[in-house]
């Protein structure tokens, strides 16, 4: 049987685990398909997309630092993606390409399902206003919490950011906040990393007295480059989480995208910590 082509477009992406995420989801769910990574120039993404689709790629999932170039690439855009004018995945069906975004449904599950945490009526603080922090924020505001603080090292692109969800945010009953340059005040229930500080090996970006006994402290990075993070979160007495099961959960968003099938993303994100 012919496998459909698939792959990762960023830089970096040698870390990545979607490859093997993305076989296993095949094996398990019976289908037919090749999933690769693929280092795209930072000056080349839209000719990386041409170059995929040329050789007869059915897919691809976009990581840093592409997510706000591939939505203009679309013929058309889910509800979610279009919020968040940023995506992570890309389905190419003849001449049409469908964007779409799987990351906060994706960090959404594992907080609220593989964890176990309620946001409902929680104070959260997202750090970031980059395209991971706008692809998250939507579904985050779907969970209820009482309140949403955006900080960025650019008041600004936060406050951009923000106003863009303010109609999704006042659906939900959700406060939003972009703190100026004297940063977050209080304290949170939950502190969300989508800064690329981890991957940087930077600091955290954050007073470690934002988190409140006990809160969850998640880094959307995994592995040895959210070691810093999580570190951090153990010493000022927050609950870390790194971010492998939003990779695995975006991942199975993606996947069902592509297949109509939805694999089973806890068994896979369990034999993948397992590996790691």
């Amino acid at each position: 049987m012919k496998s459909d082509l698939y792959c990762l477009l960023g830089n970096p992406v040698e870390h990545s685990k979607s490859p093997w995420i993305h076989t296993r989801f095949a094996e398990l769910t019976h289908q037919a398909l090749h999933y690769e990574r693929r280092l795209v120039p930072l000056d080349g993404f839209a000719a990386a997309v041409g170059a995929f689709r040329a050789a007869g790629g059915r897919g691809c999932n976009i990581t840093v630092p592409f997510k706000f170039e591939a939505a203009p690439l679309a013929t058309g855009l889910s509800e979610r993606a279009a919020l968040a004018q940023a995506c992570n995945v890309l389905r190419f069906e003849g001449d049409s390409v469908l964007a779409d975004n799987t990351d906060g449904i994706g960090l959404a599950r594992d907080i609220t399902v593989n964890a176990g945490v309620d946001l409902a009526g929680r104070d959260i603080l997202l750090l970031g206003a980059g395209g991971a922090a706008a692809g998250v924020l939507g579904p985050l505001i779907a969970c209820g919490p009482r309140r949403i603080v955006v900080a960025n090292r650019t008041q600004a692109k936060a406050a951009q950011l923000i106003g863009r969800h303010a109609s999704w945010a006042e659906q939900h009953g959700v406060s939003l906040e972009a703190p100026d340059a004297g940063g977050a005040r209080g304290t949170f229930d939950a502190v969300l990393n989508a800064t690329a500080s981890s991957l940087a090996g930077a600091p955290v970006p954050v007073r470690g007295s934002v988190l409140k006994p006990g809160a969850l402290a998640c880094d959307f990075m995994y592995g040895p480059g959210a070691d810093g993070f999580l570190r951090w979160a153990r010493e000022h007495g927050g609950v870390p989480r790194d971010g492998l099961g939003m990779l695995v959960e975006q991942a199975a968003e993606a996947f069902a995208l592509w297949r109509g099938v939805r694999p089973p993303s806890a068994q896979v994100l369990t034999e993948l910590r397992a590996l790691m």
